[in-house]
This record gives C-alpha cells, sequence and structure tokens, in this order.
C-alpha cells in the first residue's frame, strides 16, 4: 500500500529521517495539548489554576503510562509481523491490541474514580488548589478511551511505516485545542473546566478519526487466510512488550508524583514556576522518546525481515536526528528560561520564576546525555530485551525519587532538581552498555 512504508529497505539515515520527522512534529502537536492548557490556565485564570492543572498532569501521566504501553506493545509485535510480511498475524495483532487495550482502560476509568482525590491528598496538594485539580482530573479520566485508543491508532500507523498520517490529525486537533481553550475560558468563563473540556473534545474528534482510518488501513490488507479477532498467542507477544513498557512508564509516573509530592511542601509558588518549566521540559524529552519508538519500528521491521546488519547503520542515524532536537533546545531552555517562563504566567511571583528557571538551567545541559539513553532505549524495546531496557530506567527513576527526597533537605527545591542530570546519567551508562554488548560488534552495516 502506498501509504505504508518498509523500512527494511533504503539508506537507513534517509529512511529514519522521512519516518521520523512526521512523528517528531505530531508528538510536538501533542504536547501543544498540556502547553496550550497550562498558557490558559495561568494566564486566563490565574496562577493557583495553573498549579492545579500542573499538579494534576503529574497524576494523568500513570494513565498515559498504560496508554503507551499498549502503544508499543502493538507497535513492535505489528512491526515485525509486517516486516516479515505475515500480514494475517498482523491483522489479528491489531485487533488483539484493541480488545486488550479497552479492557485496561475500563479498569483505569474505575480505579481513576475511586482513587482520585486520595492520590492528590498523597501528594500533599495544597487545599486552595485541591479542587480545582480533582476537577481536571475527573474529566481527564473521562476522556481515557480517546487517549488510549488514539495511542494504539498511532502505534499501528507507525508499524505500517506511516508517521504522517498522525501528524495530519494531531496538527489538526492541537490547533482546534488552543481555540477551544480559549473560548471556554475566556468567552463562557468554565475556569479550569472549561480547559480540561476543551481538551476532552479535542482528544475524541482526533481518536474517532484516526481509529476509522487505521481500520480501514489494515482492512485493505489482502491475505491469504482470514485473520481472527483475537490470538492468546499474540496476546502474549503484545504482553511482553506492553507491560514493561507500562511498568517502566508508569514507574516514572509514580516517581514524579513522589517527586511532585516533595516539591508541593514548597508552596503554591513553586509548584506553579515547576509546572510550567517541566511542561516546557516534558516537550522537548517526549520528542526525544518519540524519535526512540522511530528506532523501535526501525529495528523491529529489520529484525522481522531478518536484517539485523542494517541496526548499527539506524542507531547512529538516529541519534543526529535526537542531537539536532536537543541541543537547540537546551540553548533556548538555557538562556531564555524565564521570558518562556513568563508566557504561561500573567504575574508570576518571583518564587515561580525562581523555581522554573533554576530547573531549567539544571538539567537542559544533560539533554545530549539523555539522547544517547533514549536511542539505545529505542534499539533494546525494538529488539524485544525488555530486561536490559527497563533496567536503565529503573535505576533513573529511583536515583531521582531517593535524591530528591535527600537533598531537598539542605538544599531546598534547587536539590530536587540536581536529581535530573545524576539519574539520566547512570542511566544512559548503563543502556548504552547493553546497546553495545548486543550489537556492537556486528559487521559493517548494509544498506538492502
Amino acid at each position: 500500500m502506498t501509504t505504508s512504508k518498509d523500512l527494511t529497505v533504503g539508506e537507513p539515515s534517509k529512511v529514519l529521517r522521512s519516518f521520523c520527522l512526521p512523528m517528531l512534529g505530531s508528538i510536538i502537536f501533542q504536547q501543544l495539548y498540556n502547553l496550550a492548557d497550562s498558557f490558559v490556565a495561568g494566564k486566563l485564570i490565574g496562577e493557583e489554576a495553573l498549579a492545579a492543572v500542573g499538579n494534576s498532569y503529574e497524576i494523568t501521566l500513570i494513565f498515559l503510562a498504560f496508554a503507551f504501553g499498549c502503544n508499543i506493545g502493538c507497535s513492535v509485535v505489528v512491526s515485525q509481523l509486517f516486516g516479515g510480511k505475515k500480514l494475517a498475524q498482523m491483522k489479528t495483532a491489531v485487533y488483539t491490541s484493541l480488545i486488550m487495550s479497552g479492557a485496561v482502560c475500563l479498569l483505569l476509568m474505575a480505579a481513576g474514580y475511586l482513587a482520585g482525590e486520595a492520590l492528590l491528598r498523597v501528594i500533599q496538594t495544597p487545599e486552595n488548589i485541591l479542587p480545582d485539580s480533582l476537577l481536571y482530573l475527573n474529566i481527564y479520566i473521562l476522556s481515557l478511551p480517546f487517549v488510549f485508543y488514539y495511542n494504539v491508532s498511532t502505534g499501528i500507523f507507525s508499524a505500517l511505516g506511516d508517521s504522517k498520517t498522525p501528524f495530519i490529525f494531531l496538527a489538526a486537533s492541537s490547533t482546534a485545542n488552543i481555540g477551544a481553550d480559549i473560548l471556554f475560558v475566556a468567552v463562557f468563563d468554565m475556569g479550569v473546566a472549561g480547559v480540561a473540556w476543551a481538551t476532552f473534545i479535542c482528544q475524541g474528534i482526533s481518536c474517532v478519526l484516526a481509529l476509522i482510518v487505521v481500520l480501514r488501513r489494515i482492512a485493505a490488507f489482502k491475505t491469504d487466510e482470514k485473520a481472527k479477532a483475537l490470538s492468546f498467542p499474540l496476546l502474549k507477544k503484545i504482553a511482553a512488550v506492553a507491560v514493561p513498557s507500562t511498568f517502566q512508564q508508569g514507574f516514572i509516573s509514580v516517581g514524579n508524583i513522589l517527586i511532585q509530592g516533595v516539591i508541593n511542601g514548597f508552596g503554591s509558588g513553586v509548584i506553579a514556576g515547576y509546572a510550567a518549566s517541566v511542561k516546557l521540559n516534558n516537550l522537548v524529552i517526549t520528542s526525544l522518546t518519540t524519535l526512540g519508538n522511530g528506532v523501535s519500528n526501525y529495528t523491529a521491521q529489520n529484525i522481522g525481515a531478518g536484517k539485523l546488519d542494517r541496526i548499527n547503520a539506524g542507531f547512529r542515524a538516529a541519534l543526529k536526528l535526537f542531537l539536532a532536537v536537543a541541543v537547540p533546545a537546551a540553548l533556548l531552555y538555557f538562556f531564555a528560561g524565564e521570558p518562556l517562563m513568563r508566557l504561561f504566567m500573567d504575574e508570576p511571583t518571583d518564587a515561580a520564576l525562581q523555581a522554573g528557571t533554576a530547573f531549567l538551567r539544571t538539567v537542559t545541559p544533560f539533554y545530549i546525555i539523555a539522547s544517547l539513553k533514549l536511542a539505545s532505549d529505542g534499539v533494546l524495546r525494538g529488539a524485544g530485551l525488555m530486561g536490559m531496557f527497563m533496567a536503565g530506567t529503573f535505576t533513573d527513576l529511583i536515583l531521582r525519587v531517593v535524591l530528591a527526597f535527600i537533598l531537598s533537605v539542605p538544599f531546598g527545591s534547587d536539590g530536587i532538581w540536581a536529581a535530573w542530570p545524576v539519574g539520566w546519567t547512570v542511566a544512559t551508562v548503563m543502556s548504552v552498555g547493553f546497546y553495545l554488548r548486543k550489537f556492537g560488534k556486528r559487521p559493517n552495516d548494509r544498506c538492502a
């Protein structure tokens, strides 16, 4: 099909560039959802609203971890089957992923409504922002079916080598989300609820459109045998990738919640500053993670096709893309942190500005280190080496959480920010070491 792309042929750098750049554009637009929420909350409602949205965001990342796991599990398995031209099994893997994702989503929605307020209290949410934090969180939970099925749909598109279709959907819906945020807050005066409902509506539209297109795309593949709606052996393969990926993202989210609890002890000003700066940081880290997902698809397709000698060339080509994102972002955030912070707050307090700027100046010099880790992780995950993939991630998380608690005592919030570089550096050494152990001794890469 002309809309699918075989990542097992062609010069690796050109293949990855044409495949990953639309993915990068997609994730930038996706992050506009969160940036628009924070911008409108901080500018049109107030600093406490910004703190409430940012506070709830850390909990929503738990739900996103499960959606991300479903995305990666489906994407890696479908990539391998597509690369191996096993089209009937590929269709079954898609249908199985959709069923699995729906079941997981329903369980999370029930858990979210039952435990939402308790989670907010666990992280010591200040009473002045608790009602708005809970309101935003509850509306977000309603949107979980859209979050899950959109993520799975994009995973399928990526597995088929199509990164342009999700970009089109996200570009349209993210632009609409900004307009809806402003309409619901500035015109209808809906406050934090308006920010949440605007995201709900736009996510819903993009999800439905993506799901319709991806199902039509899959149905159009001609196969000699009829694809099954559900396969337990394929479910096991999908889960073998999805569960570790979910745990990885989930533990990161739990770690971020624990860190958020430490930050909340410093008051709403520091919370607001962190909420704005971490959104800027997440724009970069999520972009790098998305490039890593592209590396996973590339690796998985080539492993499915038995072309292992293309993996090293793909890694080197991908690393150039990573650095093209990381270096300019690091320079921008380091030297223009305060002006960027002011974009999110109408009348920022000194505490908010100081906290956010300090966070950005501490973490941004280490974006290059994070690039090495995420590029290595992409290869490990695409190869199904989930144990190695998880080891580096958990090390990073444990170090960040433990150091945040320890260093916050003598150094205040500055000590919390210092935990990021240490965690990234140690985890990078591990991930790169795992990559070199498995693929570093392969012969010179040859292009098929």
